[in-house]
């Protein structure tokens, strides 16, 4: 369990209704079609019709998410063309957008160890072979485990009602 510090401890004194970062995050990622398309984005697809046929979404529907995802910067434009085409668009990867990776194989690892019939894939060091798995690590290096893990403020800004 993380445990709340300083102000954060007294619950009944604040609410992280509307400043909780995984409340936002949800607000524009939080639905299966964009965590679907960044996984694609993740495997190198980059081309719109490829992204509407591997999430299985229609055109409008990736449309729409993939304007969302430039926006929020996940993704961005980059134009390209083929040999006797016309000028398309293709997205690829931003910096916040591989930032934001280990939380799509986060869920990759959860549901793989916690979901019947899904044992099959592995995320794989491709170094020296070893499987690959999410972490959560401090800035010191060390291995944080849950029972490790706390919240604190580090700015002068309050939660919503607290102390």
């Amino acid at each position: 369990m993380t445990l709340l510090q300083g102000p954060l401890a007294d619950r009944d004194a604040w609410s992280p209704i509307g400043e909780c970062a995984i409340e936002k995050t949800m607000e524009v990622l939080g639905t299966k079609s964009a965590m679907l398309i960044m996984r694609e984005a993740y495997y190198g697809t980059t081309r719109f019709d490829d992204f509407a046929r591997r999430v299985g979404i229609t055109k409008a529907a990736a449309s729409a998410r993939l304007g969302e995802l430039v926006e929020l910067g996940l993704l961005r434009r980059q134009p390209y063309r083929e040999p006797g085409q016309r000028s398309r668009e293709e997205y690829v990867l931003t910096e916040a957008g591989l930032d934001f990776m280990p939380v799509v194989w986060a869920m990759f690892e959860w549901g793989r160890r916690h979901l019947p019939g899904r044992d099959r894939l592995r995320l794989t060091h491709l170094t020296c072979g070893g499987d690959a798995q999410v972490q959560i690590r401090c800035t010191k290096g060390h291995l944080v485990s849950p029972d490790e893990l706390g919240m604190r403020l580090v700015n002068s800004k309050k939660p919503r009602g607290a102390p």
